[in-house]
């Protein structure tokens, strides 16, 4: 992929975020042809959403980091995304459905970072990185299929999309997350009142903090390693739900409490 096809491809990935009906798939010469081209287009389609106010980017998710969610979208390997400021929200929400192209829903626990997390010889493992974690959280991601046909996607392509992120909820912070067995630990996602989804610590590429410790190597190594007062949106324990209807959800995570959020 040349400059110019990048910039037109960010482009092309910007405005299916900001507005309008659905989106074809991109066309092959805007299609990255590599994970390593993928993140750069990323980088580019960052850039183009801060121009539009989006703001900073706040946080980090991680896609793939489950059996459940790598079978749904047939992508064996961790991937990575940011979020922006603006589609932060705390404890819970309400928005409207109509803000969205088709919105869906993820059960996951989010990491609130105490300290800064460099580049470590040997590579990050779950110890290395419990040390940096101040807080951990329920949460809900928000993520938006804007597409007219979304499996036809390639992993690059999804990679350079944030994986449809649209943004988060965050539940109250656990300062004292020390306390828990975090690969036993259960979440559940219910809407309307019936659990549709449940899961636990260890579906998360075996325990909360090896999804991390990946983020911190993937970071690192591309020279931007994860900050202090960031947090890292770990993967979902629950295949995507996605809501056409107004509807109430809950993520609950056991220690944890919950994060909600309602589409009117």
């Amino acid at each position: 992929m040349t400059l110019e096809q990048r910039r037109e491809a960010a482009q092309f990935l910007a405005r299916a975020r900001l507005s309008g009906p659905p989106t074809p798939s991109p066309p092959d010469d805007l299609t990255p042809a590599s994970i390593v081209e993928g993140y750069a287009l990323q980088d580019a389609v960052h850039a183009a959403l801060e121009r539009a106010g989006f703001g900073a980017r706040v946080g980090h998710k991680i896609g793939c980091t489950t059996a459940v969610m790598q079978a749904y979208l047939s992508i064996d390997h961790p991937c990575a995304g940011e979020v922006f400021a603006t589609t932060v929200f705390e404890g819970s929400a309400e928005l409207p459905l109509a803000r969205y192209h088709r919105i869906g829903v993820e059960c996951e626990i989010a990491a609130r970072l105490a300290a800064d997390l460099p580049a470590r010889d040997g590579g990050h493992t779950r110890d290395s990185v419990a040390g940096a974690v101040g807080a951990l959280m329920a949460g809900i991601e928000l993520v938006d299929d804007r597409y007219v046909d979304y499996p036809s996607l390639s992993a690059p392509t999804l990679i350079a999309d944030d994986f449809f992120n649209a943004g988060v909820v965050l539940g109250p912070e656990v300062t004292a997350w020390r306390d828990l067995d975090l690969e036993a630990i259960a979440g559940a996602m219910i809407i309307d009142g019936a659990e549709v989804g449940r899961g636990r610590g260890a579906d998360i590429l075996g325990h909360p903090l090896n999804a991390l410790a990946w983020l911190a190597d993937h970071r690192a190594a591309r020279g931007v390693p994860l900050r202090a007062g960031e947090f890292v949106m770990l993967g979902s324990v629950v295949k995507t739900v996605f809501i056409d209807a107004p509807a109430s959800v809950r993520v609950r995570f056991d220690g944890l409490g919950e994060a909600a959020v309602r589409f009117v």
